[in-house]
């Protein structure tokens, strides 16, 4: 039927959509040339904090959020994400799903999580530019390290040995379209302990995002992940040891920050001093000291690529970043008996 010889009730309706669209417009444009109203409504944001055990660590949420209700709700929300994701990628846990994973070494492939998918394909694409050294198939011998520090003596050599031979990032294969991953020998082990708590950290500044709340600081051990700025500020103030006094005390916002080092965690055997992060490659602790920190686009990418870093050794970290990751901010500070 013509236009012209619709109902006058159908156009009178067409019209009446059109004002209406008018007028929406009109009020945007109104806020929208008052960017004062903005500043009003991020002024009147109220800043909580919160923090609770995850991942062995102490996980804490810095949010700015209008109210008390909001903040409790969504950071709720975030803890639970972590939670799940805790669930998923521990191997600690005998029934996590990474676990049940690698009990099922040497068969077939087995179909994964989202996450764990996720998780993995980052893990392989990081382990393929480093040349192995970083790794999550070091499972192996990250439990002889874990042995060595509570007994405070060497790792046997003929179980090292055995060790190495599970260890290698091309034993690992992983089918994206079909989200399945076969580890292809028995005995195989996977720890994602350089990138787990990087991408729970991303994954819980997400749900707060989902929430409504942009401004936020997720913190995990050494990894912090960040959103938009708190209100009247550049940035988050993060403090960077490793850096120079001028960018010791940085401002930052919307990226990852993740350090790693053996300031806490290491065993001394001989007289020599062995770092709990291993060396995929060798099979032993590190033993040149230096903590690294990165400053990366997200936290999983920083999470892994301070592992990468620490393992490489600062002048080599430094070129194989300048090489394959231009923007990303490394910092390395040698230890003093390093």
């Amino acid at each position: 039927m013509p236009f012209h010889s619709r109902p006058a009730a159908f156009v009178r309706r067409i019209r009446f959509k059109w004002d209406m669209l008018a007028v929406l417009w009109f009020i945007l444009g109104v806020f929208a040339s008052r960017p004062g109203a903005c500043a009003v409504a991020v002024s009147r944001l109220e800043r909580f904090e919160y923090s609770q055990a995850a991942m062995g660590v102490r996980a804490r949420m810095v949010v700015y959020a209008p109210n008390r209700a909001s903040a409790e709700s969504a950071c709720k929300r975030a803890f639970a994400r972590i939670a799940r994701l805790e669930d998923v990628m521990s191997d600690y846990r005998p029934t996590s799903e990474l676990m049940r994973l690698c009990a099922k070494a040497g068969g077939p492939a087995v179909k994964v999580s989202r996450d764990l998918l996720k998780v993995l394909l980052k893990a392989q694409e990081i382990s393929r530019l480093s040349d192995g050294a970083f790794d999550v198939t070091v499972g192996p011998l990250v439990k002889l390290w874990r042995e060595a520090r509570a007994t405070r003596k060497m790792p046997d050599e003929s179980r090292l040995c055995s060790a190495r031979e599970l260890v290698g990032w091309r034993k690992l294969e992983i089918d994206a379209k079909n989200a399945t991953v076969r580890l292809k020998y028995p005995g195989m082990l996977l720890d994602l302990g350089g990138i787990a708590k990087g991408y729970a950290c991303d994954e819980a500044l997400r749900t707060l995002k989902r929430c409504g709340i942009n401004r936020a600081l997720i913190e995990m051990g050494g990894d912090i992940a960040l959103g938009d700025p708190p209100p009247g500020k550049k940035g988050w103030l993060v403090q960077i040891p490793a850096a120079q006094a001028d960018e010791r005390c940085s401002q930052l916002a919307n990226c990852g920050v993740s350090t790693s080092g053996d300031a806490e965690q290491f065993v001394e055997i001989n007289g020599r001093r062995y770092s709990h992060i291993v060396d995929p490659r060798t099979g032993l602790g590190l033993t040149h000291r230096a903590e690294v920190t990165v400053i990366a686009p997200d936290c999983t990418t920083s999470d892994c690529l301070a592992t990468a870093a620490s393992v490489l050794g600062p002048e080599k970290a430094a070129q194989w970043m300048r090489r394959y990751f231009p923007r990303v901010r490394l910092y390395v500070r040698p230890a003093a008996d390093g």
